[in-house]
């Protein structure tokens, strides 16, 4: 494939088009812990627009403008008070705007092969900066870079100040604006009297946190397609042992619900929950949960592990939901917890794929207000950061989600051809779960593996029976 340099040709400052009325927002126990992960990398992969890429560049810096006013943390700044107390100043401070130019690049090229090329990790600004750093750079950027025949706008958002939740209601606003809407959509909530507001302090060494994992060791990056189709066959096989299924018989019966957002696994499920499902909610292992587990057996097995070893699969969940009474759906900052599975790796393996799933499945489920509570008060008694990384060689952590909206980020010429992410955040056993472009349940795993572990997973039939060739 071609070269992959990317040509920064301009940079600026992009301010909120109205002042903020906010003036502090406080971090709070789940926006602290993210202060020593990278900052999030997301972006959209577009057609070439029905006009000059200049005109592109007005619209989007007058469009980012009006999504600011709605949305100020994102462009204050952090500040460390004399007690410890890490808040967003809403200062109008402004992000930084980049116009890249990468025009040797085609879209085939950076859609066909089979690992996700380098290039894209060019498409982004803030490479490797840590959450801390926000304290004295921008807590966001957007860089648009133009292909030969189309254009990457890339969205990069200081994790402390956000989750994918409001990342993504972050740019969806902005594409909105883009688009021609007078008004946003949905509002963002900017309340602190939550359960997660708290007067502890988490202490850093001077100069801040250090990274968690290395971020030099050799890895593989690859979007894994799993079609309706695919995820319907796995869900009955995770519910129903190894029995050979016809996906066309239970089509109706299965696809209907299968990705609904009652089934205990979303981290974006906004609508309300019957009192009768959650008396029956541990009855069926959701679409999701199937999926992960399929995952989690087939890295395990790719690894050559020892059967005696301990595997862990890391799932972060969204906890709006979770609490009692939720918080609001659009509540702007991080409001998830990580939920640990850990099995002997000879257990996960000898069993058949409805085990594992099992396992998660009742983990999700447990994770109630009671345990979401519970995880904020052991929080409070030992303030840490996020471990984040695969400190044993067994593991496997689960970000993102394939119910946010990432495919609603029309700017006004036609929904996203696909979506990709920068080198943030990324390890052996890193996987992002993406809804796949066609929607009605397909989902993209982008899977970061050892290269050996990776040529393993390609290997093995259990897993790639569900993969699709063609997306």
């Amino acid at each position: 494939m071609p070269s992959s340099s990317t040509t920064i040709i301009s940079k600026c400052t992009v301010y909120p088009d109205h002042k903020s009325s906010l003036k502090t927002l406080k971090l709070s126990v789940s926006d602290l812990p993210m202060l020593s992960c990278q900052y999030i990398q997301k972006g959209v992969l577009l057609s070439y627009p029905p006009y000059s890429f200049d005109d592109l560049i007005t619209f989007l810096k007058r469009s980012l403008s009006t999504a600011l006013s709605f949305f100020p943390p994102l462009a204050g700044r952090l500040s460390t008070d004399p007690d410890g107390h890490v808040h967003i100043v809403c200062n109008d401070a402004g992000i930084d705007f980049f116009q890249a130019k990468a025009t040797h690049l085609f879209i085939n090229n950076v859609l066909s092969p089979s690992d996700v090329p380098d290039c894209f990790k060019e498409f982004f600004a803030f490479d490797r900066m840590l959450s801390y750093s926000g304290h004295s750079k921008p807590l966001a950027e957007v860089q648009v870079t133009e292909l030969a025949d189309g254009v990457f706008i890339g969205c990069t958002v200081n994790h402390a100040v956000t989750d994918g939740t409001s990342f993504w209601h972050f740019f969806n606003s902005f594409a909105e604006f883009c688009k021609g809407a007078k008004r946003i959509s949905k509002s963002p909530d900017f309340s602190r009297d939550t359960v997660f507001n708290s007067p502890a302090v988490l202490k850093f060494p001077a100069g801040g946190p250090k990274l968690t994992f290395s971020g030099n060791e050799p890895l593989r990056e690859r979007i894994f397609h799993f079609s309706r189709e695919a995820i319907i066959r796995l869900k009955y096989r995770a519910n129903n042992g190894n029995i050979l299924c016809n996906p066309a018989e239970i089509l109706g019966k299965q696809c209907n619900d299968s990705w609904k957002v009652v089934n205990g696994d979303s981290n974006d499920k906004i609508a309300p929950i019957s009192e009768n499902f959650l008396k029956n909610k541990t009855v069926e292992i959701s679409s999701f949960q199937s999926l992960c587990a399929q995952l989690w057996r087939s890295v395990t097995r790719a690894r050559n592990l020892s059967p005696f070893k301990k595997t862990t699969f890391r799932m972060a969940v969204n906890c709006r939901h979770r609490l009692e009474p939720w918080l609001h759906p659009y509540y702007f900052g991080n409001a998830i917890q990580s939920i640990p599975t850990i099995a002997p790796v000879g257990e996960l393996l000898s069993h058949d794929l409805h085990w594992g799933a099992e396992l998660l499945h009742k983990n999700v489920v447990a994770h109630d207000d009671g345990t979401v509570r519970k995880g904020i008060t052991d929080w409070e008694r030992e303030p840490r950061l996020f471990p984040l990384g695969n400190f044993d060689g067994a593991s496997i952590t689960m970000g993102s989600s394939p119910r946010f909206p990432m495919y609603e980020n029309d700017f006004g010429w036609g929904r996203p051809l696909a979506i990709r992410s920068g080198r943030a955040n990324k390890f052996d056993g890193k996987i992002s779960a993406f809804p796949g472009r066609e929607g009605n349940g397909s989902v993209d795993l982008e899977v970061v593996l050892a290269p050996e572990t990776m040529d393993g997973l390609e290997l093995d039939g259990e897993f790639m029976q569900y993969v699709s060739t063609s997306v």
